[in-house]
Order: C-alpha cells, then sequence, then structure tokens
C-alpha cells in the first residue's frame, strides 16, 4: 500500500548538507533545497559544518527539538550520518541525492540522476507518512581496544569489495560511479583469497572467498547489484559470498553484478540472516561507503528500526 498522503501545511526541517559539497556539480544542491523548501513555507534550518562528525553533531542538537523532518544533501555517506543521528527515534529521514554512489536512494525509488527531481521528490515526501524501513546495529572493537557501535542502512562491505572502498574513497578522480569501476581494477591487481568465519544466526560456515558483501539494501558502489533481492523492511540481511576466483573469471563476473545477474553462479552463493558475526584475519569492513573498523565485527538487524520520507 502506497504511503498516505496528507494534507499541505508548513513543516520545521532539518537540511544536513554534507561537507565536502563545496565544489563540484553537487554544490549548489543543499542550498537550492533550503531555497525551495523556504518558497513553499516551511520553517528550514540549515547545517553546514566543516566535517562529518561536527555535522552529525550539530544535526543530534537540532534533532533533539523534534523536527517533522531531518533531509540529508549528498550520497551514501550522508545517509549513514541520517541514520545513526535517526535510528530509534520518531523523527524521519529524507535524502536529496548529491552523492557519488546514491545507492540507498536507488534501494528507495529516489530520483538520483537529477538535483532538480531529487528535491521535487522530497517536497511530494513532506506531505507523506513515512516509510518504516530496517537498519543493522554493527559492533566492534578498535585496535585500541575501545568498544565501537554503528547503524548502516544500505549495504556492508568485508572483502575485496571493502579494499575497492578504500581505494576508492581516496581518489578525487574520475567523479561518479566510474571511480568505483576504475578502483576495482587496481585493486585487481592485488586479488587475493580470504579465509573467513561467518556465523549467521545459529549457523557457522567457514570458507575461504575473494568477496563478502551484506546488504539490506539492493547495491553498493554506484549501482553494483550484490545483493539484488534484498528488501529494505523483511527484518533480513541478505549475505553474498564469492569463492576465491582467478583474475580473468573476476572480470567475467564484475559486469554481471551491474545487472544482478551473478546471482545463480556456481561461484556466488546468498545466504539470509538477521544477526551475523564477520571473522577474518587483515579485513576492514565499510558499511554505506563508509569506514567502520577491523573484524571481528558483529551485525543485527533491527527491524523497523528508521523511518524515512520517500
Amino acid at each position: 500500500m502506497p504511503p498516505r498522503t496528507t494534507p499541505s501545511k508548513p513543516k520545521r526541517v532539518v537540511v544536513a548538507i554534507n561537507p565536502s559539497a563545496s565544489f563540484g556539480k553537487s554544490r549548489d544542491v543543499g542550498p537550492a533545497l533550503v531555497q525551495t523548501l523556504r518558497a513553499s513555507g516551511h520553517e528550514v534550518v540549515s547545517l553546514q559544518e566543516p566535517d562529518w562528525e561536527s555535522l552529525a553533531a550539530s544535526a543530534r542538537a537540532a534533532v533533539a527539538r523534534r523536527p517533522d523532518a531531518l533531509v540529508v544533501v549528498g550520497g551514501d555517506g550522508m545517509v549513514h550520518l541520517g541514520a545513526n543521528v535517526l535510528a530509534g527515534k520518531r523523527v524521519p529521514l529524507g535524502i536529496v541525492p548529491a552523492g557519488t554512489g546514491n545507492d540507498m536512494a536507488r534501494s528507495l525509488g529516489i530520483p538520483y540522476e537529477s538535483a532538480e527531481a531529487g528535491i521535487r521528490a522530497f517536497g511530494e515526501a513532506l506531505g507523506r507518512d513515512p516509510r518504516t524501513i530496517d537498519a543493522a546495529k554493527v559492533r566492534w572493537t578498535d585496535p585500541d581496544g575501545a568498544p565501537q557501535e554503528r547503524w548502516v542502512a544500505c549495504a556492508m562491505s568485508a572483502g575485496f569489495d571493502a579494499l575497492v572502498n578504500e581505494r576508492a574513497n581516496g581518489m578525487r578522480h574520475p567523479k561518479g560511479p566510474s571511480r568505483y569501476t576504475v578502483a576495482i581494477l587496481i585493486e585487481l591487481a592485488r586479488l587475493r583469497k580470504v579465509h573467513y568465519r561467518l556465523t549467521l544466526d545459529d549457523r557457522v560456515i567457514e570458507t575461504d572467498a575473494s568477496l563478502v558483501s551484506i546488504g539490506n539494501g539492493v547495491s553498493l558502489g554506484g549501482g553494483m547489484k550484490v545483493t539484488p533481492n534484498a528488501v529494505l523492511d523483511d527484518g533480513l540481511l541478505d549475505v553474498m559470498i564469492v569463492d576465491p576466483v582467478s583474475r580473468l573469471t573476476f572480470l567475467r563476473l564484475f559486469p554481471k553484478v551491474f545487472s544482478g545477474e551473478h546471482v545463480g553462479l556456481p561461484i556466488v552463493r546468498m545466504e539470509r540472516a538477521r544477526r551475523l558475526r564477520i571473522e577474518a584475519d587483515g579485513i576492514v569492513v565499510y558499511g554505506d561507503g563508509e569506514r567502520l573498523g577491523p573484524t571481528p565485527v558483529d551485525v543485527e538487524l533491527v527491524p523497523g528500526a528508521l523511518r524515512v520520507l520517500v
């Protein structure tokens, strides 16, 4: 059933703008959203800080005043920020895509190829009841022994795909999703198998693998449909495990990931679980394209943890 549309009335909206959006084609999206919302009669608080930590702190303070919505302007890193501010709270999350991958927007059906369409879609969503989706709570211990916890909204990487994320995040060029393709080709030269111990609910899988990805949403890396059958509100995480493969086989497999046609191949194993523990030597886990921490990592999917405006 589609979300119920309610009569339009002024809302109190907090807009959090990506700290990295001061340059490039996305730099005008945040101000344009703020201007559009104010012109529509909404009360808007615009948040712009020099770094992710400062922006998250400002967003938490603003959300404590119980606005009608927190909308993030940027890519999956900003969705990650929003999820960590709002998980478990009544205030809904809005998303205006203006990033590199925009995978959460893809999973939610939010327009991501046009800033104008994204702004218009959010304006329409303000008049609708939020959709309730799941989110994953991730726990690990830093090398200095400090326990850490983060929420992940869309997807996690725990192998070759995490190395690609690390490479792509350090690259300035090219812009857009093609950055991930270039990063894949660079990391492919170092391709190696990793031994994993994966605990999926009450099952233990010990295996060598080239790649392990976990999806609450459908894709990561700018449209790579690693978990094409994932559903955001089914109470389960989809897990993709790829057997050790040669570089040539990987290159043959890679194009199929963008269409989801890799599912069913003999070298690809798909699993589902609500709780997951990842153990592997030398692996750093990424969530929503953001660096989390080293394994072992414990993941628990929390049903209905996040409310989103779509």
